[in-house]
């Protein structure tokens, strides 16, 4: 059965369209994040309960309700700060957006720990894609990837690592900081893959998710220190927002929920910052195009990322420039944009740019799934479903 295609609302019941309750319940990801900034604006947050608040001395403290109802779900705040977010059974792989939890624990990401995060799966195999010649162009010719010259904030200071934890153990993905028309020049939102922040329907969101712009902005190989590991700072995520559909089809390996594979994950510094947004902080965000010319009009796509799995180590930035195709994954489902790539796992969620309608270069897509021969990649067409979760991300921070 194909799923309605809704436009998101904020989670006090606004919708378009019809939507079963569970898909509507999970629409959103509201961040219950322990810092000053981490909570949305106070009407749409779960259940109407109250923000979290800073009391004088700059602490913050959690409404009893809101801490009631995340020890329904076993979670004791203090606890997870400690260690028990370790703990997957299901009992504790929160899924809806109420009860989705990224309470900052500064120095957990140490450099280390960023260096042996492992890739998400997200490859395919011949099988899995759509045998309709009018949708599916021909497989694309391998384009070597191409290392971005150093420093990389000088050429592509957009783009950087999500780093998160999963039941496997540690993640990375790669995404790019985009424009928040609510808030313009001082945007603190990044465009990254669904797979990177929620594990679709086998699972619920992931945890202890962080951006990092410019990751290993100079390459430097072996040991490095967190300040060149991250010379722009750890972000944290105070805020995620997927698709419907990726959360009810979303599958660890093969194409399901591929063309709905798209995230706007809201950041707040680890440190407190300087009083600078992310974009203020790197200096520059991508507008998005969410009405990107047709493939045939597009004379290439240049996609970013940081590829982890092996010939790359996940540690130096890439990226892919080609003439996009057409790719079907689900007959039943919308074309996705593909081009030839030899970057693999671990850069999903990395930003394709394209020349937008206006001539500028726009986010037109991100990473979504590959081939295990890493020959190509595809990502998502974003239409009025990926428009839904950028907006709702910015109107609910608006002003701040």
């Amino acid at each position: 059965m194909r799923l309605n295609r809704p436009t998101f609302a904020a989670r006090r019941g606004r919708s378009a369209g019809r939507r079963s309750p569970a898909l509507a319940a999970a629409a959103l990801a509201a961040a219950i994040a322990l810092t000053a900034t981490a909570c949305g604006p106070g009407e749409d947050n779960a259940n109407g309960s109250p923000s979290a608040t800073a009391s004088a001395d700059g602490k913050i403290t959690i409404p009893d309700d809101v801490k009631d109802r995340l020890k329904q779900h076993g979670i004791d705040l203090d606890k997870w700060k400690n260690g028990e977010w370790k703990n997957w059974d299901r009992e504790t792989w929160l899924r809806e957006a109420q009860d989705f939890v990224n309470p900052i624990i500064e120095d957990l990401w140490d450099p280390d720990r960023m260096r042996d995060a492992d890739q998400p799966d997200r490859p395919v195999e011949d099988e899995d894609i759509s045998g309709d010649d009018g949708v599916t162009d021909p497989t694309p010719e391998p384009v070597r990837a191409q290392e971005v010259s150093t420093p990389y904030h000088g050429n592509v200071p957009e783009a950087g690592k999500v780093l998160f934890d999963g039941p496997k153990g540690t993640m990375v993905c790669s995404a790019t900081v985009v424009k928040d028309p609510a808030n313009p020049g001082k945007s603190n939102m990044v465009w990254t893959a669904g797979h990177c922040v929620h594990a679709g329907k086998e699972g619920g969101w992931y945890r202890n998710i962080v951006f990092v712009p410019s990751y290993n902005d100079s390459a430097k190989s072996g040991k490095a220190t967190r300040e060149e590991i991250a010379p722009y700072g750890v972000w944290w995520g105070d805020w995620a927002q997927t698709s419907d559909q990726w959360i009810s089809q979303g599958a660890t390996t093969g194409g399901k929920g591929a063309p709905y594979d798209f995230a706007v994950i809201h950041v707040t510094p680890e440190k407190g910052g300087n009083g600078k947004s992310l974009e203020e902080t790197v200096g520059s965000a991508l507008p998005v195009a969410f009405d990107a010319p047709a493939v045939s009009k597009i004379g290439s796509m240049t996609a970013t990322g940081y590829p982890a799995a092996p010939p790359f180590d996940g540690e130096r930035m890439f990226q892919c420039e080609d003439k996009p195709g057409r790719l079907s994954v689900e007959t039943d489902q919308p074309t996705m944009y593909r081009i030839g790539c030899t970057m693999t796992g671990g850069s999903s969620g990395g930003g394709w740019v394209a020349k937008g309608r206006d001539g500028k270069p726009a986010l037109v897509s991100n990473t979504s799934i590959g081939p295990v021969t890493a020959g190509w990649l595809a990502g998502p067409r974003l239409g009025p479903e990926a428009k839904g979760v950028y907006e709702s991300v910015s109107k609910k921070f608006a002003g701040r």
